[in-house]
Formats: structure tokens, C-alpha cells, sequence
């Protein structure tokens, strides 16, 4: 698993949110979802900031360059 994966799967349950929250708030399908948290795909730069956004981290903690 990739660490930007790794970082997102563990920054979502750290919030308590679910796939589908997520995935409906970014406008895209559950699979997509599903496959950026598990390493399958990587999403745009436009959706990077996106989940940043929502998650209300910065796009370095997200791709897990700067963990807290």
C-alpha cells in the first residue's frame, strides 16, 4: 500500500467518516473511492486538494510527507 493510501485510509477512520461520505462529497463513485484508499489508483491534483479541503489537512499530511 502506497503511503498517500495508508495516510488516507487512516486520516478518514481517524474522523470517524465513512467511504460513501466521502466519496459523495468529492462527486465521484464508491469504487474510485475504495481504490485511492487502497493503492489501486491515484486521484488528480484537483481531487488532492479536494480531500485536503475536506479533511482539513494539508496536502503534505495527506500524502504522508508531514504526519502529525
Amino acid at each position: 500500500m502506497s503511503a498517500f493510501a495508508a495516510c488516507l485510509r487512516s486520516i478518514r477512520q481517524e474522523r470517524g467518516h465513512k467511504q460513501r461520505e466521502v466519496a459523495e462529497y468529492l462527486g465521484i463513485q464508491l469504487r474510485s473511492y475504495q481504490a485511492y484508499e487502497g493503492g489501486t489508483r491515484e486521484p488528480s491534483i484537483d481531487v488532492l486538494i479536494a480531500l485536503a479541503d475536506y479533511f482539513q489537512v494539508t496536502l503534505d499530511q495527506l500524502v504522508g510527507r508531514n504526519r502529525p
